[in-house]
């Protein structure tokens, strides 16, 4: 069984009918005793889906906020990824992404990568310079109107 938030171990109890009064006495108990740690779940989740998927923070923010870890402290486990760090996967991505890329026209191919990093939650500023660094680095130049 993989780790859960404390929201998502008070759905599953709601959902075996154990008594409101009952459940909040064995959450709380079992947050006493370290067994539920939200802030660590926040953390260790940043870590393996950043590294592991390439997940930019406003991606990594909705799914700790669907898995019902509270705002503040997905704000403190988003912000511990360095915005250096988040530029270098999101280079990463296209690096891997782009020779698939390579018999298409330049905007097509700009359209592809800057739609695959949209999905993984980088911005479309930071999508836009890292793929138009990686199309210089080919030799293709972008027009200046095309973001």
């Amino acid at each position: 069984m993989a780790p859960k938030t404390r929201a998502q171990l008070a759905e599953a109890l709601r959902k075996r009918d154990v008594p409101d009064e009952a459940a909040e006495a064995v959450l709380s108990r079992f947050s006493e005793l370290g067994l539920i740690n939200d802030e660590a779940f926040a953390e260790a989740w940043v870590d393996s889906r950043h590294h592991g998927r390439g997940l930019a923070k406003r991606a990594l923010a909705a799914e700790l906020r669907h898995r019902g870890v509270d705002t503040d402290t997905v704000k403190e486990a988003v912000e511990r990824l360095d915005p250096d760090q988040e530029a270098e996967t999101a280079r990463r991505l296209v690096e891997r992404k782009l020779a698939s890329t390579r018999s298409l026209d330049p905007q097509t191919r700009t359209r592809r990568l800057a739609g695959m990093l949209a999905r993984k939650g980088y911005s479309s500023g930071l999508a836009y310079r890292v793929i138009r660094e990686a199309l210089d680095q080919e030799g293709i130049e972008m027009d200046e109107d095309f973001p």
